[in-house]
Formats: C-alpha cells, sequence, structure tokens
C-alpha cells in the first residue's frame, strides 16, 4: 500500500502535484484531488460574472477579460509539459487555461478529481503505530448534494491558491466616498468605466495593466501608489499619486501628498489575503500575519509537521516552474529583515526564487532548471519596466539550455492578442 495524499485544488499547482504523485505508483496510492468548482485550472478558469457561485461559495478566479500573461510562455511552461509552438510568448488567459486542460489530460488526473466538492475540514489524527506515534490527515469535505464525506490521508498538499480572498485597506472616512468602490477581483471588462474618472490604488501588475486598459476607453485615471514614481511611458490618459490616504465627508479623495480630488470609482488594486478556512492555524503552530504564512521550512511545510505541504505560496515568481520545482525557514526570514524588507514582503522571492529552486532540486535529486529560464525571466523584467505598453508584443523562442532569442512579431497575430 503507497502514501495516501490529499490534494486541495485542481489550479496549476494541485494538477503540477497530482502529476508528479502519478508519476510514482511505487511510492504512492493515486492522489484525491478536491475541488470546489466543476472544472480545472483555478484562478485561471474565466468567470465573467463576480460575486459568488449558484451554490453560495465565492468565485475564486481573479481573471479579467483582457488580460494576457505578463510572463513569456516559455519562462512560464511546466520544464516536461512545453506550450504550442505556434502560440505568441505572452497569452491569452484563455490559452493558459486550454494549456491546463491538456495538462491534465496528458497525466489522466480528472479521474482523480472530486469537482463541486469543497473541504470543510483538515485536522492532523496521531495514530499509534507499530514504530511509535503517526500523524495522518482527517479530511472533511462536502458535495453540492450536502453529502459529507470523511477520509484519512497519510500527506495532504495544500493547493488552494492565494488569489481569491481580496485584500481592502482601510481608508478612513471611506464610508463618505460618493462612487463606487471596486476591488480588481471584481473586475472584468474596461468599458463598464468608459469616460468616468477612476482612482487606481496600486501599481502593482494588475495595477499598472487595468489603468492602461481604463485609458483606452477614455476613462480618466489616477494611479495611486506608493512607489517612487513611475519613469516608464505611460497612456496620456494616466497620472500619477501617492497613496489615497482618507476620504473627507463631501467624498473626495485625499492624496499622501496633500492634493485632493473627487472620482467616480475607486479601484482597489491591492492584493490578497491568504486564506485556508479548513485549517485551524493555531492548532498546526502557524499564523497569518502582514501578509506571510510563517513559519513554514523552505517556504513549504510546518516544522511541527512535515506531512502538510503549502505549494505555490510564494510571489513575485515564474509561477509554473516554481510548483513544479516545491514538491531553517526562520534565519532565512530573519535574513530579509535585516536586509530591511517589510515582513509583508518576505514571500516575493523574485531573484532569489533561482537558488531556492536548485536548493530544492538538490535536496530532491531531480534536474534542475535551465539557465535560460533565469535568463529569459530577468530580460522580461527589464522590457516591462522600460516598456510596458508595447512589452507584451515581443515573442522569443528558446534556443537551447542557455540562450533564447527574439522572433520577429507576427503581423497577423498582433491583432488577435
Amino acid at each position: 500500500m503507497g502514501i495516501r495524499v490529499a490534494v486541495i485544488g485542481a489550479g496549476a499547482a494541485g494538477l503540477c502535484a497530482a502529476r508528479h504523485i502519478l508519476f510514482r505508483p511505487d511510492v504512492f496510492d493515486p492522489p484525491v484531488v478536491y475541488e470546489l468548482t466543476e472544472h480545472v485550472g483555478g484562478t485561471w478558469f474565466y468567470e465573467d460574472r463576480v460575486g459568488t457561485y449558484d451554490n453560495g461559495y465565492p468565485i475564486h478566479s481573479s481573471m479579467y477579460g483582457n488580460l494576457r500573461t505578463n510572463l513569456p510562455k516559455e519562462v512560464m511552461m511546466f520544464p516536461d509539459f512545453p506550450f504550442d509552438d505556434h502560440l505568441p510568448s505572452f497569452l491569452h488567459h484563455t490559452s493558459v487555461q486550454q494549456y491546463l486542460e491538456k495538462y491534465c489530460e496528458s497525466s489522466d488526473i480528472a479521474p482523480h478529481i472530486k469537482f463541486n466538492t469543497v473541504v470543510e475540514k483538515v485536522k492532523p489524527v496521531s495514530m499509534e503505530t507499530e514504530t511509535g506515534g503517526a500523524v495522518t490527515w482527517e479530511v472533511i469535505s462536502r458535495d453540492t448534494c450536502g453529502d459529507r464525506n470523511t477520509q484519512t490521508f497519510d500527506s495532504v498538499f495544500v493547493c488552494s491558491g492565494h488569489y481569491s480572498d481580496p485584500h481592502l485597506p482601510y481608508i478612513p472616512g471611506i464610508e463618505d466616498f460618493k462612487g463606487k468602490v471596486f476591488h480588481s477581483h471584481s473586475y472584468r471588462h474596461p468599458e463598464t468605466f468608459a469616460n468616468k474618472s477612476v482612482v487606481v490604488l496600486g501599481a502593482g501588475a494588475s495595477g499598472v495593466d487595468i489603468s492602461i486598459e481604463l485609458a483606452h476607453v477614455h476613462a480618466q485615471v489616477i494611479l495611486s501608489h506608493n512607489k517612487p514614481s513611475l519613469v516608464f511611458p505611460l497612456h496620456f490618459g494616466i497620472q500619477q499619486a501617492t497613496p489615497v490616504v482618507k476620504v473627507s465627508e463631501d467624498g473626495s479623495l485625499h492624496f499622501q501628498d496633500g492634493s485632493v480630488t473627487k472620482a467616480d470609482v475607486l479601484l482597489l488594486c491591492t492584493g490578497y489575503h491568504f486564506n485556508f478556512p479548513f485549517l485551524c492555524l493555531s492548532e498546526l503552530g502557524l499564523k497569518i500575519q502582514d501578509h506571510i504564512l510563517t513559519p513554514l521550512y523552505k517556504f513549504l511545510l510546518p516544522p511541527a509537521f512535515p506531512s502538510l505541504f503549502f505549494i505555490g505560496i510564494c510571489k513575485i515568481i515564474s509561477p509554473f516552474v516554481h510548483f513544479h520545482c516545491q514538491k531553517e525557514a526562520q534565519e532565512e526570514m530573519q535574513r530579509k529583515l535585516d536586509k530591511g524588507v517589510q515582513v509583508k514582503h518576505l514571500l516575493n522571492m523574485d531573484s532569489e526564487q533561482w537558488g531556492y529552486n536548485l536548493e530544492l532540486a538538490r535536496m530532491g535529486r531531480f534536474t534542475p532548471l535551465n539557465p535560460v529560464i533565469q535568463s529569459l525571466y530577468e530580460e522580461v523584467g527589464r522590457q516591462r519596466r522600460n516598456r510596458p505598453l508595447t512589452y507584451k508584443q515581443m515573442n522569443y523562442r528558446l534556443i537551447d539550455a542557455t540562450q533564447w532569442e527574439i522572433l520577429e512579431f507576427p503581423p497577423e497575430q498582433a491583432d488577435k492578442v
């Protein structure tokens, strides 16, 4: 009898975990994958509607209609499952969803997925064995018919994502704002905001992309953020401003530098919370504080429960290759704090992801990523900083383990993307 594993979530991370488990029938029993919806893909499955599903559970996807990846497919792909060559480098979200569906089909993962099933509780259970004490995991789930089910596993992989529970910052007086307040989680189409005045709070990837979309439909956009003034060229319809600090009684938005404006819409591109409603974190010795889940060894597992894995919780990464590789936490965090990194940014890896991936490859004794992945990831980062309006028009091709090249962008493809 092999190791019994529960996988929570059938998005990119969950499918990756299931694929690797199925590749080792000598060690593992086939996994049981729990999926809240009736489809695979997680956040990549686009839902035009917002709010809740018919069963009352919140819609998890944060995709918007025109979203294209900000990393090329050559960097995003699972190392053992490339995207189709004919696709452009920067993909529309529907192409990523189709890729994940093919990935699922290629390893025959679907028969192991419990669709339309919510995990209500995951708890450790102490078991006495001939070799001493051991921990197994009781997973309590419920399907859409209301039927509950309890199963026991040797290990649990938490692959439920972290782009579904919006972070809504506290803004004094926000109740006096006369316009509408949205989070980017509920943003779908720019036409909704055509010819309106919109303050976008947050200049991460979503904030910049959405601001550009809004400007194209003649919205008057103020991009409010706490970064140094962005020096790259923005659309002429976008102004920059310091952070919104309060709302006055007449509904005016006040910025950190003392300037004031009125707006029809306040659009919050302010990130997301970690949310694991099926876990009692304190029971596991874990806590969420300042947007970080801690302590986790190698950002993967709680030291007291080494058979519970959190896959893909790091940020500013090339996600699919990161999931592929993830299968001293306190010392590492302290090192970052000593360098002046804010607590809420401790999971932001960026350049540190490569050493982390190499270490996981060494520990897991699997083939490390080719250096070309890091090289192209860093090149795209430079292009995104310098040319945010046009960098997605580039196409790339991997030549070998260390080299990539730029391809001429086919004119007929430009109209499609």
